[in-house]
């Protein structure tokens, strides 16, 4: 099936030196092996330069952005990316019937895949990427390490051998000593892999390992490392032509990590003397000159902190997702580069001509829930309005309007902010936060921002442990309430818009008759139900009660409904705020923003954001918790394991069930001691938010007899 774009609105350009237009050899199309982010990154470069872009997509992503704004799109599949992104025949296919002249496979699914690069090779589709064998050495976790040692970069202790028996690997793990971190020989971004601190609980997480990465990446295989107690994580840019030529673009800190995953990102990396600086980039070189390799790339290094010691980790065969910072602090566009690659030309600057300007910060922004453990999540995107301005970028995958499936990765955005030195980078980045509008499901923006603006972030130099130690001054509580004046403007706002407007601004001083009221039935995060009246006067104002001991007078204010902005004045205090009507599902949520740039608010709140949920302007009730004992799913997801059966005993904390969501694993546990009651799901099945998966009853209770 084909879909042609009809029209494309062009962002402003990404780079300092990226107004050009230019000619790439004999490239003039290529087909992207991916979705969202990253293909939509790649066109913009294509367009820059006049190559047409054919995009591939499966039937969830028939409406998404990358197929609308490519010049070519075509299905491959079903949703799931097992039957469609990673159908590496299919797209190949595609490839070949377009005349696609080059293959940019993005980062994930096949980029990393030695065999489709040889197939897109031999087929007349030049594979943006290494060669295959670059691919397979340094694929291989491993192997890598052999090859490393061999070429004189600096590796960390551990074990990465052949033998792969359970208790020979324990015995190794014990060699080298706790923590020891299990790592998949072919993983990456952050999943089959675990720390583990003591010998007893080794082959339990090295089960769950294995596991983990034979579903990711079709290779249990694993190989064990020394887990340095406070690392840095510094890792290099790198490139190489097809003429033998290796250069660095200087260095990335990717320290700040939850579960092994990248939350801020930044270059160059903070505190380092450029002898380091230096000595870093040279050992990159030579791990890229030690496999041959061309294109795009990454050398990953764990640094002691407080040292000058560092340690090959691993190499990324691919463009990285966090290359922005690279391409504002050097000015280089890396697409562009990888495309000149292809061509067969020589790098575009040597080694010397390669110099950084400047500091760049990247923010992951995730739909998922930080007050809940992080758990991905879904939903449909009502509003969304990123941040604007000099020296901030976006790179996105989604508009308004959009849903957040459960079939790929929940990021919504890279929001990447430059200046001229790292102090008001940070502060760019905290402004930046402060603007970005999600409204259809939580993000992780607070959370982000919070450890944006954490003293040792600022201070620079923190460790891959930084989210451990700093956990408290980070966390995001879960229910918090919304102030009382939150909630004043919440349902004035829902009063106004209760009145029909021609021109999109409704003033609150029209009124088709006296004073009447109308009940909001207010639910709290924790579920607890309370009433807020709301009386319209003659003279155009508002009464508003939100609680027995509130009540705010003569409340005058207007809607801009085209702006999704509401200003009043309660208690004699001005207000400004945006804000956003939606609905969740039966209820009617007004979101607010009350911290942005113009905007001003009261004393009484201290989260720039909150959400108010309101009952009964659309009739319903809210799905209930389940049965005491009862364990819900916390989010769409597939059963991968089921540990026991109706009748079994079981202790608290036990794992009854693993699911599978957003391509990670999140073990579902007893909640108290009992008998197993009932199990609402097999290994393999496809399961709902909310969905009732098991039952933990108390020993003795008649339902279990």
């Amino acid at each position: 099936m084909l879909r042609t774009a009809a029209s494309r609105a062009l962002r402003s350009p990404y780079l300092l030196n990226a107004n050009r237009t230019m000619a790439v050899g004999s490239i003039d199309k290529i087909i992207i092996a991916n979705r969202g982010e990253i293909t939509c990154r790649i066109m913009d470069t294509c367009r820059k330069l006049g190559v047409k872009t054919v995009a591939v997509y499966s039937e969830a992503d028939a409406n998404a952005r990358h197929v609308q704004e490519a010049d070519e799109a075509y299905c491959v599949g079903p949703a799931e990316a097992k039957e469609s992104y990673l159908r590496s025949e299919k797209v190949l296919a595609v490839a070949q019937a377009t005349g696609a002249k080059a293959l940019h496979p993005g980062y994930g699914f096949l980029s990393e895949n030695a065999a489709f690069a040889d197939a897109c090779n031999a087929a007349g589709v030049t594979f943006m990427g290494p060669p295959s064998s670059a691919i397979e050495a340094m694929g291989s976790k491993s192997n890598s390490k052999e090859i490393m040692i061999a070429a004189g970069v600096p590796c960390t202790p551990g074990y990465h051998g052949s033998d792969q028996e359970p208790e020979k690997l324990k015995e190794h793990a014990d060699d080298v000593g706790y923590p020891v971190l299990i790592k998949a020989v072919m993983g990456g971004g952050g999943k089959g892999m675990r720390l583990v601190h003591k010998p007893e609980d080794f082959l339990e997480s090295l089960e769950s390992c294995k596991r983990e990465s034979i579903n990711s990446f079709g290779d249990d295989k694993v190989l064990l490392e020394r887990y340095l107690t406070a690392p840095r994580h510094v890792e290099v840019q790198i490139f190489g032509d097809t003429h033998g030529n290796a250069v660095h673009l200087h260095e990335r800190d990717c320290s700040v990590q939850r579960r092994h995953q990248k939350v801020l990102e930044e270059a160059p990396a903070p505190g380092l003397d450029q002898k380091l600086r230096e000595r870093m980039g040279e050992a990159a070189v030579l791990a890229a000159k030690a496999v041959g390799y061309v294109g795009a790339g990454t050398v990953e290094f764990l640094m002691e902190a407080g040292t000058d010691d560092f340690f090959f980790c691993e190499m990324n065969t691919r463009l990285q997702v966090e290359h922005p910072v690279t391409e504002l602090v050097t000015g280089v566009d890396l697409v562009e580069w990888q495309l000149r690659i292809a061509a067969g030309e020589p790098l575009p600057l040597k080694q010397e001509e390669i110099v950084t300007k400047g500091h760049a910060i990247e923010a992951r922004i995730y739909a998922e829930n930080p007050a809940r453990d992080f758990l991905p999540a879904t939903g449909h995107l009502f509003h969304l309005s990123p941040p604007t301005g000099e020296g901030v970028r976006v790179d996105t995958g989604v508009r308004q309007g959009d849903d957040v499936s459960i079939f790929y990765d929940p990021m919504i955005s890279k929001l990447i902010c430059y200046a001229e030195n790292r102090d008001l980078a940070i502060e760019k980045l905290l402004a930046s936060l402060k603007e970005y509008e999600v409204v259809g499901m939580p993000t992780n923006i607070p959370f982000v921002e919070k450890c944006a603006a954490h003293e040792a972030f600022r201070k620079g130099g923190v460790t891959t442990g930084f989210l451990e130690i700093y956990a408290d001054d980070v966390q995001i509580p879960e229910g918090v309430e919304a102030s009382d004046t939150a909630k004043g403007l919440a349902a004035l706002a829902l009063a106004i818009e209760g009145i029909k407007s021609t021109n999109g601004f409704v003033e609150s001083s029209f009124r088709l008759h006296g004073r009447a009221q109308r009940i909001l039935q207010f639910k709290s995060n924790d579920d607890t139900k309370s009433q807020i009246n709301v009386w319209s006067n003659k003279d155009g104002s508002y009464d508003i009660e939100v609680s027995p001991d509130t009540t705010f007078t003569n409340v005058k204010g207007s809607y801009d409904v085209a702006n999704r902005t509401i200003t009043a004045v309660i208690n004699n205090k001005a207000l400004k705020a945006s804000a956003v009507i939606s609905n969740d599902g039966n209820d009617r949520v007004v979101s607010l923003w009350s911290q942005k740039p113009g905007h001003f608010f009261d004393d009484e709140s201290e989260e720039y954001y909150a959400a108010i949920t309101i009952e009964g302007d659309v009739v319903g009730a809210s799905v209930g918790s389940g049965a005491a004992g009862a364990v819900l799913s916390p989010m769409p997801g597939k059963i991968v394991a089921v540990n026991y059966s109706v009748g079994d005993l079981v202790k608290a904390g036990d794992v009854v069930m693993i699911l599978e969501a957003m391509k990670m694993e999140h073990p579902l546990i007893a909640p108290g001691d009992g008998v197993i009651g009932s199990i609402g799901g097999g290994e393999g099945d496809l399961i709902q938010d909310g969905q009732q998966l098991f039952v933990v009853e108390a020993e003795g209770d008649e339902a279990a007899a």
